[in-house]
């Protein structure tokens, strides 16, 4: 799905910033600017700003910022698309698809109206369940015997589906509603018809300790519940509805998202009940699967949220099979910057038993020790291998190749072709060779690709993104991993195949996400650079500026020329922006990293008073050595030429009577 560029800007000039912060960060007025606690790193006095006139947020501790569709992707693991629906939404636009029929575009509307509807019958229920929860004696004993505090319980809206067939009936007049059996809570049979000539209904839980599963804006999409008592299953979840997937949701990700930046990982468990005695105990950077194995949907979700994650499984055959379908969906996405590792914990303990024996310190050196994804391939691969014999190392080579041409072309992969090459017992290229001709006849030719490139040829990239001309000497450093850093999309695509929202497997993408707004803190080299960065955060000076103030920045030399050419366009086509609407203009710009670098340095630890006041400054002092480029220029000739004299007298005039600027 291509989104047109203008929409965005469109979209990012209607929402504000502050409202889309607020609903998940509590803000208060702190002078020009809104200030609370960062949510991407723990903190006890508030350093995150957020900037109603430039429509951006910055963490002076972490280094957090991007702009509202930045924060949403940041801090709700939504992706590009996800959020800038999400804005829409929000301000009742709607986001433009022109490779979309009518009929699709009114059934997309009709779906979204459906899913909104599910989840709010969802919410009531899970409020019913709270409510019930506190009525049952039963049940709150329950969850004191496992450990569980009120607080723990309310923190991830825990509650209590009574006995009885229809409970439900009490907290939903229409017990008949459609609703109620498309969002999972009541099961119909057609088959079985009750006195009234209706389809036989009941509560699909009941009897069960209820655990609400929330998807990343923290919305109520399903549930599980879990028998008090003895009783099968032991564990019931939601059914598969528009709402809910088992495939695609992880269970705690949205209680957890800023305990996972705090720690540093995710923690993937097996259990709903482990998930929430892990964050009573200190770990509430937990999140487990909804009774299905991991994939790669779950992995990837997680690697919005943090570059490390860490899979804890029992000890036992089961949670052996278990990690190794976490592995075969980890390795596609197991980039250089990227770990995963597994842990397998003694068969007589699960995670909470483990701390409650242990203690937390004990744990988090358990994890620590975590077996990396590297090892558990080689692991994986050897199984039921003689490695004494050469058919056993002939089979770890048959067994190892799949899962080796799973993983992304990068360091890594080159380094464990070396590490099985010498288990198998024979010299990388041979094991390479062998591996490319397998590949061949067995028509595999993607994975082909994915071999690395022979010595001293260039491996391939996959992109045809160009370097820009400024980036040795002007640019803000790489997008780095960790807090406050934006998610890279997982696959590499070239320029025009995100122009055309081509993916690689067939489906529509709008654009990247786009590096980082803001870098590390680099001196800027120049008054000039000090320009840019204040007129691209205070766009609407621009037009405080003279006709000849416009031309003498637009015929600067590269970068600040083209940039103000670029930055006067832009105000003559839209009028005045934000910095977060010129930020999105500016993407895919050959210039667009030295920009935003620049603009970061102008703008953090500054309101917009004293930046209007540098701004001023700056700018005095550009005329002074305009004007002093061209005295210099006309000193020659004016030894000579009478018009030229004079002319240079005017300048020298000017230039005296231009009022001291502040030095940068």
């Amino acid at each position: 799905m291509a989104i047109p560029q203008s929409f965005i800007q469109e979209l990012l000039n209607r929402v504000d910033v502050v409202d889309v912060v607020g609903r998940y960060v509590q803000l208060k007025k702190g002078g020009a600017n809104f200030m609370g606690l960062c949510p991407f790193h723990g903190e006890k006095s508030p350093s995150f700003s957020v900037s109603p006139t430039k429509q951006f947020y910055h963490c002076f501790g972490c280094g957090a910022n991007g702009n509202a569709i930045g924060f949403l992707m940041e801090h709700a693991g939504m992706s590009f698309i996800e959020a800038v629906k999400d804005l829409a939404q929000q301000i009742g636009l709607q986001v433009p698809e022109d490779d979309v029929s009518p009929q699709d575009r009114e059934r997309a509307a009709q779906q979204r109206q459906k899913q909104a509807t599910l989840t709010d019958v969802l919410e009531k229920a899970a409020k019913a369940y709270q409510k019930d929860l506190k009525a049952s004696p039963r049940a709150v004993n329950y969850l004191k015997g496992r450990g569980l505090s009120g607080q723990i319980a309310k923190d991830f809206g825990l509650g209590y589906a009574p006995e009885g067939w229809r409970h439900l009936a009490g907290v939903f007049p229409n017990y008949s509603e459609p609703l109620l059996v498309e969002s999972g809570l009541v099961i119909e049979h057609e088959d079985e018809k009750g006195q009234d000539g209706e389809a036989k209904r009941y509560d699909r839980f009941r009897d069960r300790i209820m655990f609400p599963i929330r998807n990343v804006k923290g919305e109520c999409i399903g549930f599980g519940g879990r028998v008090l008592d003895k009783g099968e299953p032991k564990y019931l979840n939601s059914p598969e509805t528009p709402v809910f997937s088992k495939g695609r949701e992880l269970y705690g990700l949205f209680e957890a998202r800023t305990a996972i930046r705090q720690h540093g990982y995710a923690l993937v468990t097996e259990g709903y009940m482990d998930v929430v005695a892990l964050a009573q105990l200190g770990f509430a950077n937990a999140v487990a699967t909804l009774g299905t194995a991991c994939t790669p949907d779950h992995v990837q979700k997680l690697f919005r949220f943090t570059d490390a994650v860490v899979f804890s499984f029992d000890g036992d055959g089961a949670g052996r099979r278990a990690a190794r379908k976490a592995l075969d969906a980890a390795l596609p996405l197991a980039t250089d910057i990227r770990s995963v590792k597994f842990l397998f914990l003694p068969q007589e303990h699960d995670p909470d038993s483990y701390i409650r024996e242990h203690g937390a310190d004990a744990f988090a050196n358990f994890v620590k020790q975590a077996v990396p994804l590297s090892r558990f391939l080689i692991d994986a691969a050897s199984a039921d291998c003689d490695l004494a014999t050469a058919e056993g190392r002939a089979r770890l080579s048959s067994q190892a190749r799949p899962l080796w041409n799973l993983l992304p072309e990068g360091a890594l992969k080159r380094q464990l072709l070396g590490e099985l090459a010498q288990q198998i017992g024979i010299g990388t290229p041979d094991l390479q060779q062998l591996w490319q001709r397998d590949d061949r006849g067995a028509r595999r030719p993607r994975e082909d690709r994915s071999m690395p490139a022979p010595q001293g040829q260039a491996a391939p990239t996959g992109t045809d993104h160009q370097s820009s001309p400024y980036s040795t000497s002007t640019s803000a450093p790489a997008p780095q991993s960790g807090p406050g850093a934006w998610s890279a999309p997982t696959e590499t695509y070239s320029r025009s195949q995100w122009n055309s929202g081509s993916g690689r497997n067939g489906w529509r993408k709008g654009p990247p996400p786009p590096p980082r707004m803001l870098g590390r803190q680099t001196a800027s080299k120049s008054r000039a650079d000090r320009a840019v960065g204040l007129l691209l955060a205070n766009a609407a000076a621009w037009d405080s500026l003279s006709a000849d103030d416009h031309a003498m920045l637009a015929h600067m030399p590269a970068p600040h020329g083209p940039v103000f050419a670029w930055l006067e366009a832009q105000l003559h086509e839209h009028g005045a922006q934000a910095w977060a609407a010129l930020r999105e203009a500016l993407r895919d710009e050959p210039f667009e990293t030295y920009a935003c670098a620049e603009v970061e340095q102008a703008t953090v630890a500054a309101d917009s008073d004293s930046e209007l006041s540098e701004l001023a400054g700056v700018m005095d002092l550009l005329r002074r050595d305009e004007l002093m480029r061209l005295s210099q220029a006309l000193s020659v000739q004016a030894e000579t030429d009478p018009a030229a004299r004079e002319r240079l007298r005017e300048l020298n005039e000017r230039i005296k009577a231009l009022k001291p600027g502040h030095p940068i």
